[in-house]
């Protein structure tokens, strides 16, 4: 989500760190000459309409506001770089490597449990017409400030246009998709934590201990070894593990009693995460946005990795069922539109990357590249996991949401991914926490931080929704596909359709055809969300 400091019609105004009087007040912390700048600024503003540049200060007065982050669920947060006069700095390179960034997240790693949802099959057609549909609506998104005449929209976001079309029905229920989708994918980091910090500390007390572990869930043999966790569901053990050879077996049932995934983990992330989401500014954060880049690309190897060895296992089935492997076509793919929806979101923030790049006659084309990088990179995952994945022994129907856990908490390149994975989420998590809190609280109390105890209240809603979903639906495939519905309904299908039919209607513009498509575009969306709560 896109945030900065000011209304879309007046210049953001910047107080410099050295007119900040005192850090140990509660007033507030402003020098004389700061304050009377900004009062100038705010006075020469409501002489005339937003529209007129007249008298609005100049670039060179106003430093660049110090709080823009960008945010793809699932994805990355992270500052950028305001342009002046909106020409951007980045080369078309640059830019579409920085929407492959932002859009790339820890979706990936349901995509492949999503295409055994759907079918091999017909999970390949998903994603390539997910990515074209998702492509076209964020296309729509981006033009649409341009198709409203007589105002200066230059600064605006999509948010803002939608505030333009729908008054303040757009502006609320922009906050309320934008809400889900923020905490949705909160709740989604914390279930990955605590899986990751879970697997990782039972590899590091195992190493540590010699401990020698089989997991007691099926399992194919030798050094590549690939589990199937739900094959145990019915009575599975807390931990999943035994013990059968060497070490302390009291000490290991002991660390087994207070390492628990659902049990314990997801409550020790608390002392560590929530004391984070209470610092004012999260910018320290965003300096480790790389860590995104490097887990998708280490992803990537690891897949290439392990398929090179496990080798490729398929058997069309086009309707029927088989003990090992699945359909082609199967009615729950709408579990795998869910999760793409989310997987392809970058709508809410796209204006704001594109605004960046040094040719903007470039960015439908560097917007398109992009999108099928990102679709490449999840078909390329999601593809070989599913097809390397060994049926038999194991049937397909054993590929988890998420794909690391088919792998045993002993294995080399999955505790790497994991630790990579961890690092980055602990990382992001304040940034997520700190856009939901300028979001809400800045809309309903007019201040980002109104207090401690207002911050801290809404910290603790935050943290226990996703210890509460840790704890009794761990299941970050359901998790995503719900949120990114419910999300994507708003920002990806609903506002930029009805958005382009009403300005061309306004225009005279409007024709039949159009207009059916658009209406059927919303329709599928609406008939993706619902589609989540009967499957």
């Amino acid at each position: 989500l896109y945030f900065h400091f000011s209304s879309p019609f007046f210049r953001p105004f910047h107080v410099e760190p050295t007119n900040i009087v005192s850090t140990n007040d509660d007033v507030q912390r402003v020098s004389d000459e700061a304050s009377a700048m900004n009062k100038r600024i705010h006075y020469y503003s409501r002489l005339t309409s937003p529209a007129d540049k007249a008298l609005v200060a100049p670039d060179h007065v106003l430093p660049a506001p110090d709080e823009i982050y960008v945010y793809s669920p699932l994805g990355t947060a992270f500052k950028v770089d305001s342009c002046t006069d909106g020409y951007g700095k980045n080369s078309s390179i640059v830019t579409i490597f920085v929407i492959w960034n932002t859009m790339m997240g820890t979706s990936i790693l349901s995509i492949p449990w999503g295409i055994k949802q759907a079918g091999f099959t017909s999970g390949i057609i998903l994603i390539i017409l997910m990515g074209i549909l998702t492509l076209y609506c964020c296309y729509r998104v981006v033009k649409s400030r341009k198709m409203i005449p007589l105002i200066d929209t230059s600064n605006w976001e999509f948010p803002d246009v939608c505030k333009y079309y729908f008054g303040s029905f757009g502006q609320w229920s922009s906050l309320l998709f934008s809400m889900v989708s923020l905490v949705g994918a909160m709740v989604v980091y914390w279930v990955l934590m605590s899986n990751f910090l879970f697997n990782t500390g039972k590899f590091i007390y195992n190493f540590v201990h010699d401990i020698n572990v089989t997991d007691i869930v099926p399992g194919t043999n030798g050094s590549n070894k690939v589990i199937c966790p739900n094959a145990a569901s019915d009575h599975p053990p807390q931990n999943g593990s035994v013990m059968f050879s060497s070490g302390n077996s009291t000490g290991f049932q002991l660390f087994e009693e207070w390492w628990s995934k659902s049990q314990t983990v997801p409550f020790y992330l608390i002392a560590v995460l929530l004391p984070l989401l209470n610092l004012k500014s999260p910018s320290f954060f965003a300096k480790f946005n790389v860590l995104g880049t490097v887990s998708v690309i280490y992803l990537v190897l690891l897949v290439t990795v392990k398929a090179a060895h496990l080798g490729i296992h398929l058997e069309f089935i086009w309707f029927t069922e088989n003990e090992f492997f699945v359909p082609e076509f199967r009615v729950l793919f709408p579990q795998l539109t869910g999760v793409l929806t989310l997987a392809f979101f970058i709508h809410n923030c796209v204006i704001t990357l594109l605004q960046n790049n040094k040719n903007q006659e470039n960015n439908v084309r560097d917007l398109s590249i992009a999108y099928f990088l990102v679709g490449l990179t999840y078909l390329y995952v999601g593809v070989i996991i599913f097809a390397s994945f060994p049926s038999p022994p194991l049937s397909k129907e054993c590929i988890e949401q998420n794909f690391l856990d088919n792998f045993p908490s002993n294995d080399i390149m999955s505790f790497i991914a994991r630790i990579f994975l961890l690092f980055q989420m602990i990382t992001v998590y304040p940034l997520l926490g700190y856009l939901a809190r300028v979001q809400l609280l800045r809309q309903v109390f007019g201040n980002a931080y109104p207090s401690v105890f207002h911050v801290l209240v809404l910290n603790i809603a935050i943290v226990g929704a996703g210890v509460a979903m840790a704890r009794f639906y761990p299941n970050i495939g359901g998790i995503i596909r719900y949120s990114g519905a419910t999300c994507g309904l708003a920002f990806v299908f609903v506002y930029p359709s009805l958005i382009y039919v009403i300005s061309l209607h306004r225009a005279g513009q409007l024709t039949w055809p159009t207009l059916i498509i658009h209406i059927f575009i919303i329709l599928l969306g609406l008939a993706n969300l619902i589609a989540q709560f009967l499957l």
